[in-house]
């Protein structure tokens, strides 16, 4: 019932300052900002909405501290390490807020990955490939490497009941839209949403289970196959959908919004620095 009733206390206190104020204006898509910078600009804003709380930024996780955080879920788990001082490093670094007891809990992870130049090309008319006689590019694989921080964090925080994950993605390789694009010849140019060749979407989504893009799925799932229950940690993953860039009110929108999930879920824990008078 304590977490219940603070998770009601978070959604006032978000309904009393009249949720998000913009704070990049009209011309948002001029501010290209990094993950990193709008994830300063979020932390500030829990800052001022939530005084009484603690909060605080870093931009890595070591691998020995994932082992610790492995071997208080169970003892079996986090025995190996080879690299003493090797790390993961999220593009917008991790946000975390300290509990009641001092311990500091994750509510934000942010990464923002581009990958596919092909609109970009396209507008140009610059030609690719090896013999540079190609509309488009075939898409790489770079993006899979983002798998490994998304596991990472999901094993640092095992015994949570968030995961507050977002990735943000853009670029052609991203497409959920067919769209045709003018060279500057004239000549159109079809970048086709579902083409194999194009969209790497569908590697990424083994990271969600599956679920809907451009949805916050902070709020971990427990299923329930047969005799088993199975928590799913789930990233947040957004998408553009047209390739175009992001705009930063929109980023900082999406990661408050995960961040505070995250202090909802935690409610009950955080309880006793909410409730002290200012």
């Amino acid at each position: 019932m304590a977490k219940k009733n603070q998770s009601k206390r978070l959604t006032n206190q978000h309904k009393e300052s009249q949720g998000v104020v913009g704070i990049f204006g009209e011309n948002a898509k001029s501010h290209d900002l990094t993950v990193g910078s709008i994830s300063l600009l979020v932390i500030e804003h829990l800052q001022k909405e939530y005084p009484q709380l603690s909060f605080s930024h870093r931009t890595s996780i070591s691998k020995e501290e994932i082992n610790v955080a492995l071997q208080k879920a169970h003892a079996e788990l986090g025995q190996t390490l080879f690299v003493t001082n090797s790390s993961i490093r999220p593009d917008g670094g991790i946000i975390e807020v300290k509990d009641d007891n001092g311990d500091k809990r994750i509510v934000l992870v942010s990464e923002a990955k581009h990958q596919g130049k092909d609109i970009e090309n396209i507008k140009q008319g610059k030609l690719v490939g090896t013999k540079n006689n190609q509309d488009l590019m075939a898409a790489g694989n770079a993006i899979e490497r983002s798998h490994k921080n998304i596991s990472e964090i999901a094993n640092f925080m095992l015994s949570e009941s968030h995961f507050p994950y977002v990735l943000f993605l853009e670029g052609s390789n991203f497409l959920t839209e067919t769209l045709s694009i003018t060279r500057p010849d004239g000549r159109v140019v079809q970048l086709v949403y579902n083409s194999g060749m194009l969209n790497r979407l569908d590697r990424l989504t083994s990271a969600n289970y599956g679920m809907p893009i451009n949805t916050n799925l902070c709020t971990n799932k427990f299923i329930k196959p047969k005799d088993k229950t199975i928590m799913l940690q789930a990233t947040s993953i957004y998408t553009q959908g047209d390739g175009e860039k992001w705009d930063s009110q929109n980023m900082f929108d999406i990661m408050l919004d995960i961040s505070k999930t995250s202090l909802q879920i935690l409610g009950s824990e955080l309880f006793n620095q909410l409730t002290k008078k200012n």
